[in-house]
């Protein structure tokens, strides 16, 4: 038996003040789709911006249904939406904010698990990393350079 261990380097800012100008109007863009999102159901609302290797902005924000697998996350709304209109340009950095209706988020929401799935797929088919911040409704901010800082062991196309 041989163990094997994992790390990951994360980055923590304890706001949004201390990101680039450029990722400071990213999470910006986040914060004004998360507010729009339809979730009667949760009362959890989450916007997700990502910013284009061509300086493009895509958007979204998690759309539930009374069915609930049949809603969708706001990353993979925001990924799908730009692999859909932008399907050979490259995605540097993507933001994630999440709000609760019940009480304020200050702990940093990470993407759900299905949400890494296709990041990692996106991050994989460009063969470039892309960033990805994340916070509640306020206060600190994590970065990680990589979609394989958060899910390591990834699933891909080489096991099919």
């Amino acid at each position: 038996m041989k163990k094997v261990e994992i790390t990951s380097v994360l980055e923590v800012y304890d706001s949004c003040d201390e990101l680039e100008g450029n990722v400071q109007q990213l999470m910006k863009e986040a914060t004004l789709i998360r507010d729009k999102a339809y979730a009667p159901y949760s009362s959890f609302l989450v916007g997700a911006a990502l910013l284009l290797e061509n300086g493009e902005v895509v958007l979204g924000n998690n759309q539930e249904n009374a069915c609930y697998p049949s809603g969708l996350c706001a990353e993979r709304t925001a990924i799908y939406a730009a692999g859909a209109n932008f399907p050979k340009v490259a995605i540097v950095a993507m933001a994630i904010t999440a709000k609760s209706l019940h009480n304020v988020l200050l702990t940093p929401v990470p993407p759900c698990g299905a949400c890494r799935q296709s990041i990692a797929e996106y991050e994989l088919r460009q063969k470039k990393p892309i960033a990805i911040y994340f916070m509640g409704e306020k206060g600190k901010v994590v970065k990680s350079s990589s979609l394989e800082n958060i899910l390591p062991f990834t699933f891909d196309n080489s096991y099919l």
